[in-house]
């Protein structure tokens, strides 16, 4: 795929926004032109827009989030819908309500948009089976997140113009990492050339499904590569240890500048957030000129702009 303006006449099929595999290439494509547009309209003043004046829009965090949240109730300020933020503290999930309850209630206050992020593999799934607005999946276990494979498919386009052909490595915890799969799906689709490269503790049995090369030794999969994609080690998802320790991982699969030297001269490098500096990455990396970590944040806000605006044309 290359930066190309979208046929203005195509109309997405969209009604919720669940995985990437859940989606068609041309929707997910007609979402990355709406994100460059506004990407481009970000730039300039001013940052407010009429686009989802009279909606509402609830973000439901059952995990901690600080890049995703923030992100998504800035994209749905921007676009002047009222939003309103629950987190797991808030509702009635700690007094034992289900989740199905949960969405039964907050469908009777008819909002337009429901953002969630959720502990459980296909929670926004089920969510969307029982409330009648709009689902934006922002997380749900080590399942999918989406947003964040649009942001970064984005980022990557931003600073290679393409997508096509490049050669991209995902490194780190790929066994527990939603960000891994749906990079994955969604690289793939558009005709990346995907390294994965972890500890073999750190695979899914079941990756041999997908058209990826699988690395074990870092050097060898992060050799001539055009993008370094970095993920942390998700220790809330550890039930048992995987790793003989933070020392030794970073001797191993952290990104210092020795090991980042092995890529392509111009090699972008990558991070989800957030970032165990020292142990998935050193900070000489995720600081230098070859980090494009604080765009994929502004990438994001554009991004989700994006998608809200798309979901609220239905």
């Amino acid at each position: 795929m290359n930066i190309t303006k979208f046929d203005s006449s195509y109309t997405p099929q969209l009604k919720h926004l669940l995985g990437i595999d859940k989606t068609s290439q041309l929707d997910l494509e007609f979402i990355i032109s709406k994100s460059l547009e506004w990407f481009d309209k970000n730039k300039n003043i001013p940052k407010k827009f009429d686009v989802l004046r009279g909606k509402t829009q609830i973000n439901l965090f059952f995990e901690p989030s600080t890049r995703t949240q923030s992100s998504f109730e800035l994209a749905g300020k921007r676009l002047g819908a009222d939003v309103i933020n629950m987190s797991l503290k808030q509702s009635s999930v700690t007094k034992g309500e289900t989740l199905i309850d949960t969405a039964v209630t907050l469908n009777a206050m008819k909002p337009d948009l429901l953002i969630v992020r959720h502990h459980s593999a296909g929670a926004a799934e089920l969510l969307s089976q029982k409330v009648d607005c709009s689902v934006i999946n922002a997380g749900d276990g080590s399942h999918e997140h989406p947003t964040q494979a649009i942001l970064d498919t984005l980022t990557i386009l931003h600073h290679k113009k393409r997508i096509e052909g490049l050669k991209i490595a995902i490194c780190g915890d790929i066994l527990h990492s939603r960000v891994a799969r749906s990079n994955l799906l969604m690289l793939s689709m558009l005709g990346a050339n995907i390294n994965l490269v972890a500890p073999t503790t750190l695979l899914p049995m079941n990756i041999d499904k997908f058209k990826v090369n699988i690395y074990n030794d870092m050097r060898e999969g992060i050799k001539n590569v055009d993008v370094i994609m970095m993920l942390r080690l998700q220790n809330e998802r550890m039930l048992s240890s995987y790793i003989p320790s933070a020392r030794e991982y970073f001797r191993y699969y952290g990104l210092d500048e020795e090991k980042l030297s092995i890529a392509k001269s111009d090699a972008i490098v990558m991070h989800p957030g957030p970032m165990n500096r020292g142990v998935e990455i050193d900070t000489s990396v995720a600081d230098n000129v070859q980090s494009v970590i604080k765009d994929q944040v502004e990438m994001g806000v554009a991004a989700r702009m994006a998608i809200l605006e798309i979901l609220s044309m239905r």
